[in-house]
């Protein structure tokens, strides 16, 4: 299916994770279901869309984070594998997308959202590449209370045999690309991939398009490191640049740089709020985000919990 720029956040909103409202990333309750598995069955009932960017790079929506293809003569290289309960949608998306194999699989960081699909790839033939952190967290069992669920090891075939501590370049498809880490972001295992003919930039989870980020503090993200994530990606693009963020319409420079400001501006009041003494549930009740709620609030991270993630993060 193809779509047009103006329908991207009605579908986005419309669909896989944003039919569970601002509640994806809440705490969760003991005794509730966990919102991994809702967003796995709400995923599972989503269509796959397909937005065309420039030259043969693709961005697909709907099965867990953006997924980006690069179709070569011989095959695609992908940037993130999404959930794997969408195998068969991804499948026919792909092949709308042109022939042949997927040949690569990068990962822009360790969760489900974003590598659950490597293992069905993998075992297609793909060759998956991550960060050496990435490959730890995938590796091992992983209990993440705030979500209520326990993660368990990717098998074999979903682990990255490629590994890209600090950056890497490739060919591919006519492309020249490049993986880059900065440092911890929103996790501590990031990759943003660049399409560099194209000037197709991809930062997986460290930029949310018109939307509050969720920053994975206990995979030693935070927001002084989001902001420098977002700052260099500033620096590397022009007003030519495609950005295409890990979750929401596909975006641009200035729209970038308003999700900096945002970043910024929460930080700031945050951390005068807590270096007054206040604590979290003040910091809460003092709505440090209230001139941004309007339009950063109403996807998968309330106001209330990205404060707290903010503040947990300083």
């Amino acid at each position: 299916m193809k779509i047009t720029p103006a329908t991207l956040r009605r579908l986005l909103l419309s669909t896989t994770i944003a039919a569970l409202g601002a509640s994806w990333f809440a705490p969760a309750d003991a005794a509730a279901v966990s919102p991994v598995i809702q967003i796995n069955e709400a995923t599972s009932k989503a269509d796959i869309t397909t937005q065309q960017l420039r030259g043969n790079i693709s961005v697909l929506m709907g099965a867990g984070g953006n997924i980006v293809a690069l179709q070569g003569a011989k095959g695609k290289f992908l940037v993130d594998a999404g959930i794997s309960v969408s195998k068969a949608k991804l499948q026919a998306a792909l092949a709308q997308v042109g022939k042949g194999p997927v040949k690569y699989v990068a990962n822009t960081h360790w969760h489900w959202d974003h590598t659950d699909g490597n293992t069905w790839l993998g075992e297609s033939g793909a060759t998956i590449i991550a960060h050496p952190n990435t490959l730890k967290h995938i590796s091992e069992t992983t209990r993440v209370d705030d979500w209520n669920y326990t993660f368990k090891p990717l098998p074999k075939a979903g682990l990255p045999t490629i590994l890209v501590k600090d950056g890497k370049t490739m060919q591919f498809g006519g492309e020249l690309i490049t993986l880059k880490n900065l440092g911890n972001g929103h996790t501590d295992g990031d990759l943003w991939i660049r399409f560099e003919k194209a000037d197709v930039l991809v930062l997986g989870d460290t930029f949310w398009n018109g939307v509050y980020p969720f920053i994975d503090n206990a995979s030693h993200g935070g927001i002084n490191e989001a902001i420098k994530w977002a700052n260099h990606a500033i620096e590397q693009s022009s007003d030519h640049t495609i950005i295409v963020p890990g979750h929401g319409p596909v975006g641009n420079r200035a729209q970038l740089i308003e999700f900096r400001d945002m970043l910024v501006t929460v930080r700031d009041k945050v951390k005068g709020l807590k270096d007054k003494g206040l604590t979290v549930e003040q910091a809460v009740a003092a709505k440090p985000t209230s001139q941004f709620d309007a339009k950063y609030g109403n996807f998968v991270i309330n106001p209330d919990f990205f404060t707290r993630l903010v503040y947990a993060g300083l």
